[in-house]
């Protein structure tokens, strides 16, 4: 089976999850509720699979979808404001053939990365316990065993953590931004998460993102298309 169709068949496992009780019930509440300003919306509701280009050797992971982004939206990091921030770098760097994430349908394609997250579902307060986290970590780890991936971005420590816990690296490396770390096949380098806290205050410019993306381009071998010509 060619690799694009085990993921897809993977994403078809990821969609109809339902293990962890208090994921399905914040994820399908806040989709019933919706906020006030999105309240035509049709909200996906459920988890969140990967994406991305299936011969990618770049692996951003993250956190967990965001209730009102993801988990609106059914594609990781797409329909708010940390997305808007990370899609415009990968833009930058040649990554993505659009700057604006929107919607799944929007057209947008990645070209030698993949996105993913340790949680697949929207946790309450955006914080998993280390049960739903372990729980789901088994789709990454097979994402990571389908995928061609030299290089892991860890958004955030919480990302960092997991990551190195679906490795299995011992003893765990402190996160930090622009660490860089050797794990087996993969380099795991870290950067600060494009939360609107930190990117509102300066903890994460867009001259910091780009360095890191920069960074992972050079040790995947990946190189930028010319004028973002990415095949869909």
């Amino acid at each position: 089976m060619l690799r694009s169709e085990e993921l897809a068949k993977l994403e078809r496992e990821i969609v109809s999850c339902r293990h962890c009780p208090r994921l399905v019930a914040w994820r399908e509440e806040v989709a019933r509720q919706r906020r006030a300003s999105l309240k035509d919306e049709t909200y996906w509701g459920r988890p969140v699979p990967g994406f991305g280009d299936p011969e990618a050797s770049v692996v951003v992971f993250g956190l967990a979808p965001a209730a009102h982004g993801a988990n609106r939206t059914g594609r990781v990091f797409t329909g708010d404001r940390s997305g808007d921030f990370l899609f415009a770098a990968l833009y930058r760097a040649g990554f993505a053939s659009k700057p604006i994430s929107r919607h799944r349908d929007d057209g947008l394609r990645l070209r030698g990365l993949w996105i993913s997250a340790a949680v697949r579902c929207a946790p309450p307060q955006n914080k998993p316990t280390p049960e739903e986290r372990d729980a789901c970590l088994s789709y990454a780890a097979r994402e990571l065993e389908l995928l061609d991936a030299k290089v892991v971005v860890c958004l955030g420590a919480f990302a960092w953590d997991a990551a190195l816990r679906l490795l299995g690296t011992r003893p765990k490396p402190k996160f930090a931004h622009g660490a860089e770390y050797e794990a087996g096949p993969f380099t795991i380098l870290g950067c600060y998460h494009p939360s609107q806290q930190n990117t509102f205050t300066g903890v994460l410019t867009p001259e910091m993102l780009n360095t890191v993306l920069a960074r992972a381009a050079e040790l995947s071998g990946e190189s930028a298309p010319e004028d973002n010509d990415l095949v869909s």
